[in-house]
């Protein structure tokens, strides 16, 4: 899976992709992340990308920067590929539509991160193939959000995890029927005064899959 990834600030990633699951499926080429510095696709001397907003008080996006920044990714690979915008406003995310983008996207797409307030709606209705939301909230760096997508569907990919089998039961899994997990607990036995329910210490695996039905929220 390859994702190009429009952005004002690449260097917000860095911390998150140089570690744990996220390292491990960059060493293991389940992803390859391209950056692109919007601010080189800008048309003004001081690389400044935003404007005024028409009849607002906050900076825009400019469309300029932003069409060059897709248009030169789409001639670089030789296609055109999907876009997503990172937004608050339209589809929210859930884990069935995760999997449903996993397979929907294939093997590569692009991700524009907006800072200050939106974008130009013309490159939406332009560009923009899929405006996705992690909840309904405003944050600051929608690189935040874009690093939950990536995250949410790059961990779904075989070898991303250390053990493949993590992700087909748990919370809002299909195998759960989209239900939270049932409570989870390890050594020791006794802990605070508080003891792990006997059933999961029974062997007995069909009441153990029985507790955990009744335990599903």
């Amino acid at each position: 899976m390859k994702i190009h990834i429009i952005t004002i600030f690449p260097e917000a990633f860095d911390s998150y992709f140089s570690s744990s699951i996220m390292l491990n499926a960059i060493e293991k080429w389940a992803i390859e992340l391209v950056f692109y510095k919007l601010n080189n696709f800008s048309n003004k001397k001081t690389k400044r990308v935003d404007e005024k907003a028409y009849w607002m008080h906050w900076q825009v996006i400019s469309p300029i920067p932003l069409a060059k920044a897709i248009e030169s990714i789409f001639s670089k690979i030789n296609k055109k590929i999907p876009v997503i915008y990172m937004s608050p406003k339209w589809d929210l995310l859930n884990q069935e539509k995760l999997e449903k983008y996993k397979f929907d996207l294939k093997e590569e797409f692009i991700i524009i991160c907006w800072h200050y307030e939106w974008i130009d709606q013309r490159i939406i209705d332009l560009y923009v193939d899929y405006e996705l939301s992690i909840w309904e909230y405003i944050i600051s760096s929608w690189e935040l959000a874009c690093i939950v997508f990536i995250d949410s569907i790059v961990r779904l990919e075989k070898w991303v995890l250390w053990n493949s089998l993590s992700f087909v039961e748990e919370s809002f899994s299909n195998k759960l029927n989209r239900k939270k997990e049932y409570p989870i607990y390890t050594r020791p036995e006794d802990f605070m005064w508080l003891k792990v329910p006997e059933i999961l210490l029974s062997w007995n695996h069909s009441k153990i899959e029985k507790w955990k039905e009744n335990n599903l929220s």
